[in-house]
């Protein structure tokens, strides 16, 4: 089989070159024990870039919410967040096994929701119930396609939750692809959130590595938690490395995923067979429905792979492609022509 693309993420991507003379000639410590500079330093510029007190590098996105949520919460604490959400379909119900907490979730629009949403889910104390303690939203929203938290409505949450004495967390995995679609900077979703995390490995390319941020005391708990859930690193600074470089050198490119993501979603939603709106293609994630009459969103995904083009299905019927540092316009248009080919040939028997 011929590689044409590989859509399944933007967590494929691989170190470039320069990423890895960087990672190599990093300065390094024993970041358990507090002394990586380069660790330090990225940490220090985590936390100036998101307006901060202070940021944790830690292993994972997951890792980062999860250590979010535990420095919020007691055992059986209770989350509000869309159905949506990461922390809720994709860390193995960590707020359960790792916090206590358990999950209440809305349906919002493609991930975003409304304060009436919050304000439906949360529950007065009560001696009966989970107490509400954490709302989650989730910028970009993976499974919303990578739809974008207006600035507004993400104010509009800050003010519902301090009003009902909730802790606010935004898991930015992509809250990068978010500030270049939107022209906003990372503190300005941050200045609205307790805490936040964001992920260097996906869009802008190194091979490892989170960050949380929010206060002093998120540090400090987080330390803890961070090395609780087996998250501790030693001479982790190559890593670091590759995060300030990718900051330095990816960041503003991102917009050229999203024209990526814009470019197959146009040409696919022509296509007999395809379900989508490119209108809601806004970032780097394109997210389709396949007609019953193509086979199953698994069949056709197989079928695609065999030419050469790999993606995830999220559904019985649905399809997720991602575009990334590593796919060049050259490669969208031959997987355009791969899907062509594939939207002509008939259900398997």
């Amino acid at each position: 089989m011929k590689s044409i693309a590989d859509l399944r993420s933007d967590t494929v991507t691989h170190p470039t070159p320069q990423m890895r003379a960087a990672m190599m000639n990093a300065e390094v410590g024993d970041d358990v024990l507090g002394d990586d500079p380069t660790v330090n330093r990225l940490q220090d510029r985590m936390a100036e870039l998101l307006g901060k007190e202070a940021a944790l590098f830690v292993p994972s996105g997951s890792m980062a919410n999860q250590i979010a949520i535990r420095c919020a919460c007691e055992p059986g604490d209770e989350l509000i967040l869309d159905e949506t959400t990461h922390c809720h379909n994709y860390e193995t119900g960590a707020p359960s096994a790792l916090s206590g907490c358990s999950v209440r979730t809305v349906r919002g629009e493609r991930g975003v929701f409304t304060t009436a949403d919050v304000e439906a889910a949360y529950r007065p104390f009560s001696e009966h119930y989970a107490r509400s303690r954490v709302v989650v939203i989730e910028n970009t929203n993976n499974r919303g396609g990578g739809s974008v938290w207006p600035l507004e409505r993400v104010a509009e949450i800050r003010e519902i939750t301090n009003r009902l004495g909730l802790h606010l967390h935004l898991d930015g995995a992509r809250l990068w692809n978010a500030c270049i679609a939107t022209g906003h900077k990372p503190r300005d979703y941050a200045q609205h959130v307790d805490t936040v995390s964001m992920c260097f490995s996906k869009g802008l390319g190194a091979p490892v590595g989170s960050i949380v941020a929010g206060s002093q005391d998120v540090f400090v708990r987080g330390r803890r938690f961070r090395k609780m859930f087996g998250g501790s690193m030693r001479q982790a600074g190559f890593l670091a490395a590759a995060a300030l470089y990718a900051i330095d050198n990816h960041y503003e490119r991102l917009a050229e995923d999203h024209a990526k993501a814009r470019r197959l979603a146009e040409a696919i939603a022509e296509l007999p067979g395809i379900g989508l709106n490119p209108d809601h293609v806004e970032t780097n994630i394109v997210i389709f429905d396949i007609d019953p009459s193509l086979g199953t969103a698994g069949e056709f995904v197989e079928r695609m792979e065999e030419c050469g083009v790999r993606m995830f299905t999220t559904g019985p019927q649905r399809v997720r492609a991602v575009t990334h540092l590593d796919v060049s316009v050259e490669q969208i248009d031959l997987a355009i022509g791969v899907f062509k080919a594939c939207c002509s040939a008939s259900a398997p028997a």
